[in-house]
């Protein structure tokens, strides 16, 4: 007898064939369905069933992954309003949220979802701001939840209606980081999934460099002490294999903030996220210590292989800060790649970690409509439900942004995204009033160290200078 290790994948209507493959090789008439009007042919969510074939002439019982496609029936008085979503392209939130979308025409036979994920993420935030004033562009859109008080103050949101998104429900039901979400006492936005970082491992290069490849550094000291020990050099002085290269412009910006400077006994900001506070001799102990990677133990530089997240993927890299998005990336540019995640390490017994998410929030331009804002609202609801969550944890690799779905115990016990969830509990989502810019006061005050040999501490005071100019002059039209 022969078998198989592929799945075979087959493509069945149930309209425009006459059977369907079922268990034991036979087939069973269909009963045809009375069509009143066929708008358009939609993909179901696939399902696996047995089905028995002949092979060499013997009997073989296959899992086969059966993808039907069904014909939506809409009366024939109805209308089919279209709508726009827009996203940044990246690969497994584009995968996310075609699949969410056809589970969502599919239930909602009355609209069309139009989704434009070609725009570069660096690109993303122009081409909203070029096509707002027109009148074009998305309904619902995406964006990263410290743009909110930015994109509300340009005109480019509505808040969400509260009949529709009760607050009291989103405080009940979404991770508490979600109240990030709120401005000037409404919500304008909701997430499908949200995010903490982790450290990631390269199991291979612990074991090349004589560690043990399942006994990653648990505290800033072996973070130290390991990062050094996995740095390889070429004779004439080389990195060739970064210990630990700080990406300040990727995630350590957010590692440096809302981690190190609270494990060192800082504050980020003070309680009404009104004054820059993480320049304090605590906050310039914590700045010293991530400088330390390149400028002392020289490990690694976020300049070599393109970035340090390049690095990783390529395995170039054995330790990488990063959120749990990126193993979604993993799963698909480096699936070969040797990795475990742990919890980010604890300093000072304390522990921390910085949270996130990428948000959905309705648009002007939807609202001049009723009827595309109705499908806003209806498509909004859809993509923030438990069930959706699950979707982008598979894909995307992020957690869930509701409670019940983030609580469940095969997520917590996954060995991948388990740190990530574990670290839900204690994480810290900064409040921003410009995320570009409060990100580059960080690099440019890193760089100034690194790369013109700027003292430390003069360097952090500059930064939390500009940044607290910009706190205020938002804050003075915010009162």
């Amino acid at each position: 007898m022969h078998s198989f290790s592929k799945k075979m994948f087959v493509v069945v209507s149930l309209f425009l064939l006459g059977g369907l493959l079922v268990a034991c090789g036979g087939t069973q008439e269909a009963a045809a369905p009375e069509v009143v009007e066929v708008t358009r042919v939609v993909e179901a969510e696939p399902e696996v069933v047995e089905v028995t074939r002949i092979v060499e002439g013997e009997s073989v019982v296959e899992q086969v992954e059966v993808t039907r496609e069904v014909e939506v029936v809409v009366p024939a008085d109805s209308e089919v309003t279209t709508i726009e979503y827009w996203q940044y392209f990246f690969d497994p939130r584009v995968d996310a949220m075609n699949r969410l979308i056809q589970q969502f025409e599919a239930e909602n036979p009355d609209v069309r979802v139009i989704h434009n994920s070609d725009v570069p993420y660096a690109d993303y935030r122009d081409k909203i701001a070029a096509s707002a004033p027109a009148g074009v562009g998305p309904d619902v859109a995406t964006l990263f939840y410290g743009w909110v008080p930015a994109w509300v103050d340009a005109g480019y949101l509505i808040p969400l209606p509260q009949d529709e998104f009760p607050p009291e429900m989103i405080a009940e039901q979404f991770s508490p980081m979600v109240q990030n979400s709120q401005f000037e006492g409404e919500y304008w936005a909701l997430p499908t999934a949200v995010r903490t970082l982790a450290l990631f491992w390269n199991k291979d290069l612990f074991a090349e460099a004589g560690l043990d490849p399942e006994s990653p550094p648990t505290n800033l000291d072996e973070l130290a002490e390991m990062a050094q020990a996995l740095t390889q050099y070429d004779d004439a002085g080389n990195i060739v294999v970064e210990g630990f290269p700080v990406g300040v412009p990727g995630q350590a910006h957010h590692w440096f903030r809302e981690v190190l400077v609270r494990q060192f006994g800082g504050q980020p900001y003070s309680d009404d996220n009104r004054t820059v506070m993480y320049n304090s001799p605590e906050g310039c102990e914590a700045f010293k210590y991530m400088l330390a990677f390149e400028t002392e133990y020289n490990t690694g530089s976020n300049d070599l292989f393109e970035d340090a997240t390049q690095a990783f993927l390529q395995g170039k890299s054995a330790l990488h800060i990063d959120g749990s998005f990126r193993v979604g990336t993993i799963a698909k540019s480096a699936p070969d790649l040797n990795y475990g995640v742990v919890e980010l390490p604890i300093g000072n017994d304390v522990q921390s970690t910085f949270g996130s998410y990428w948000t959905h929030g309705i648009t002007r331009k939807a609202a001049e409509d009723p009827a595309v804002l109705d499908a806003s609202i209806r498509f909004l609801k859809f993509i923030t439900t438990p069930e959706a969550g699950t979707t982008w944890v598979n894909k995307v690799g992020e957690l869930p942004a509701q409670l019940e779905a983030a609580a469940n115990e095969d997520l917590l016990a996954d060995p991948i995204l388990g740190p990530f969830a574990a670290g839900l509990p204690y994480a810290h989502a900064t409040f921003f009033v410009d995320e570009s810019a409060q990100r580059q006061f960080i690099v440019d005050a890193y760089d100034s160290v690194r790369l013109a040999g700027a003292d430390p501490c003069e360097a952090l005071d500059e930064a939390a200078a500009l940044e607290q100019e910009l706190l205020d002059e938002f804050w003075a039209n915010h009162n």
